[in-house]
């Protein structure tokens, strides 16, 4: 939900773009268009988070989501891990199919609570080694 003033949370997006070496930003093309982008933290940590990711619509389940994760991944191999909800089936196709692809038989998929927010439902996290052992 927006904040009272209309406005959202930007935390994630002003960290993204601070110039920490912590962080990475992506942005992914589809010849001139841009068609999504990617926040990478913990570059520091000894598990990398996919922070946010996001392909527009209208390029999705043609296999640039996909392509885009392993690139990323692949810039800062080691071990990662990512969130999504499963109310968004389509996100828990697309993250259960990329720990297929990139780490299969080496994901794992746990449920973790919401920081801050107990009335939330948990979120689902899928971690896997890149590139796999």
């Amino acid at each position: 939900m927006p904040n009272p003033d209309g406005t959202f949370r930007g935390e994630w997006l002003e960290a993204a773009f601070s110039g920490s070496e912590d962080w990475a930003v992506y942005l992914f093309r589809s010849g001139e268009h841009p068609v999504g982008f990617a926040f990478v933290r913990a570059l520091d940590e000894p598990i990398r988070v996919l922070n946010s990711f996001f392909v527009v619509r209208g390029v999705r389940r043609s296999g640039i989501g996909l392509r885009a994760v392993q690139h990323v991944v692949a810039r800062h191999p080691g071990q990662w891990t990512v969130a999504f909800q499963d109310a968004n089936p389509a996100a828990v196709r697309f993250w259960r199919r990329v720990g297929d692809a990139l780490a299969p038989g080496e994901w794992k998929e746990e449920r973790r609570p919401v920081p801050d927010r107990p009335g939330l439902a948990p979120d689902v996290w899928i971690s896997f080694p890149y590139p796999g052992a």
